[in-house]
């Protein structure tokens, strides 16, 4: 209850304050506002609020040079135009504030990813994104994610949820939607018009600023990655190598274990001539390093099955290459016995016809704590696996490796080496020595864990001819030029999210079959996850014409033939 006093009501407020405010005052929720003015204002906000980085990477393309502000200006205002003109065309009656809603919540989480970890979202990312499992998801969320969501996308959604809107007959609606549309189209082509040159400009050379644009481009992404996962005529699976064999003569059962590393990326490995001697463990082992080695994609579920396929990464994509067997499955029919252990999301694809084991949970890995099982726990048991096989054998292992945000969870307390640490998933909160330092202890994990892989080959090494091939899937971004984590498009990429770093250890068994002068040699050259496929059929000296001597790094089989003849 209230008291009129004069032109103003006193009232409790729910802290039982009392205030006072003009009788005649409207509150807020009792405003009318038509469709189109609420659309407009939520373009204007996001226009605003949630593309920082959109007009920071204008700014880096073009210069910041007073002479451009007036087309930086119109750039602004063509954009919110765009974005009027998208919503005045799905915004109808009862749709206008649930896809207001969506609009404003979609851009809170993609500005919070741009601008905390300049995270592009395409289509591969919103791909790599649902194959994330839940564990790595919460890796991502922290305090600073959650106010910014809350700032930018829960409060103005309340607020637009709270709008009392205005709804005229159809007819005068459609007009003022058509007036709404017409001006912001005036807007949007007037400002091309006007600077058009730098428009141009923007678009042919730094078509990279445009991926930026919140959240049209993410949204673009969905469409485009709906439309190519849509249900399809269900193509027959081809076989690939169907007249692939080891040669009969071959006595020599090999037992060859890959590791497929995880964000780990190139200039941070030790044996790289990084300053940091990361990798004191591989260097004992006198291990053949390939520092020239290079990715298929910026992102696990692009990167994964590319290195397995022989499509190569020019005319690799996702949904042909789960048409056509890849490497397992070529070295499966041909007699070799594949195991893939995974201690990260899942094989992408890779394994769906061959042995598959999940240790990212007990009981099957033995080293599980908080939540967090290690690398090391896909070993526990793998004698045992290895000595009820018989013949030729390839293990693969699928580490959780540097695996971002959240370094500082990736290795046990003991490999703590490099401290101050980043103790955060939130990494722009972090100095740039305490994300590197978290990183390089993750890597130090790694070395420790190839380690152990080459200890169970050499103990294996009288029995079979032992191999070990280590490559990293991609690599990351430590906030070099305002960039975070991986993942984006491989045009645009850093090369620290694109250069990895690769390694063999060659059991006495191999050496004898190859020249190892010759392997040095080689090691020196440009590599990438394209010569992947040929080098495993190689060394199980696979005989099939899906075989490609050029693109298999120790051209073993090509060694042998020779020798033989």
């Amino acid at each position: 209850p209230h008291q009129s006093h004069n032109s103003w009501s006193v009232r409790c407020n729910s802290w039982g304050v009392r205030t006072t405010m003009p009788s005649n005052w409207p509150r807020l929720r009792d405003r009318e506002i038509s469709s189109g003015g609420l659309i407009l204002a939520v373009a204007v906000f996001i226009g605003i609020v949630a593309n920082g980085r959109f007009y920071s990477a204008a700014l880096t393309a073009l210069g910041s040079s007073p002479w451009l502000w007036p087309f930086y200006i119109s750039l602004f205002g063509s954009f919110v135009a765009l974005l009027v003109l998208i919503l005045s065309a799905v915004c109808h009656r009862a749709l206008v504030k649930p896809v207001l809603i969506a609009f404003l919540l979609i851009s809170a989480l993609v500005s919070y990813f741009a601008i905390a970890y300049g995270t592009v979202v395409d289509e591969e990312m919103i791909a790599n994104a649902l194959q994330t499992d839940g564990a790595e998801a919460g890796d991502l969320v922290s305090p600073a994610m959650l106010t910014w969501i809350g700032l930018v996308g829960v409060l103005p959604t309340f607020t637009v949820w709270r709008a009392k809107l205005i709804f005229p007959d159809w007819r005068t609606e459609t007009v003022a939607r058509l007036k709404l549309a017409g001006a912001a189209g005036t807007v949007l082509v007037g400002s091309v018009v006007a600077f058009s040159g730098h428009y141009a400009g923007l678009l042919r050379f730094h078509g990279e600023v445009t991926n930026q644009a919140v959240p049209t481009y993410a949204l673009l992404s969905a469409i485009r990655f709906a439309a190519r996962s849509a249900p399809k005529t269900k193509h027959q699976h081809i076989e690939l190598g169907t007249d692939a064999a080891i040669p009969p003569g071959d006595r020599n059962h090999e037992l060859v274990i890959m590791v497929v590393g995880e964000t780990l990326r190139a200039d941070h490995f030790g044996l790289n001539g990084y300053a940091r001697d990361t990798t004191p463990q591989l260097r004992s082992r006198k291990v053949v390093n390939f520092p020239d080695f290079w990715s298929c994609g910026t992102a696990t579920a692009i990167s994964v099955p590319c290195m397995f396929s022989n499509l190569g990464q020019a005319k690799f994509n996702t949904t042909t290459a789960a048409t056509f067997d890849n490497a397992l499955d070529i070295l499966a029919r041909a007699g070799v016995n594949v195991l893939w252990r995974d201690n990260n999301s899942s094989s992408k694809g890779v394994a769906d016809r061959v042995t598959y084991q999940d240790f990212k949970k007990p009981p099957l890995n033995p080293m599980c704590e908080d939540g967090e099982c290690r690398d090391e726990g896909m070993l526990a048991g793998l004698q045992d696996w290895i000595n009820a096989q018989q013949g030729d054998m390839l293990i693969v292992l699928h580490q959780m490796g540097n695996h971002g945000p959240a370094y500082y969870k990736r290795y046990p307390k003991s490999f703590e080496k490099f401290t101050p640490v980043c103790s955060t998933s939130d990494l722009g909160s972090c100095t740039g020595e305490e994300l590197n330092n978290t990183y390089d202890n993750a890597v130090l994990y790694t070395d420790y864990f190839l380690s152990k892989v080459i200890d169970l080959l050499k103990a294996n090494d009288h029995n079979y001819e032992t191999a070990m091939f280590y490559v990293s899937d991609h690599g990351e971004s430590l906030g070099e030029h305002g960039l975070y984590l991986h993942g984006a498009p491989y045009a645009f990429a850093p090369d620290t999210q694109k250069h990895v770093p690769a390694v063999m250890w060659l059991g006495q068994g191999i050496k004898k079959d190859i020249v190892m002068a010759s392997v040095a040699d080689r090691s020196l050259h440009r590599w990438s996850h394209d010569n992947v496929f040929s080098t495993l059929l190689g060394f199980f000296e696979v005989t099939t014409v899906a075989y490609n001597s050029k693109l298999d790094i120790l051209e073993r089989t090509h060694i042998e033939t020779s020798s033989q003849n």
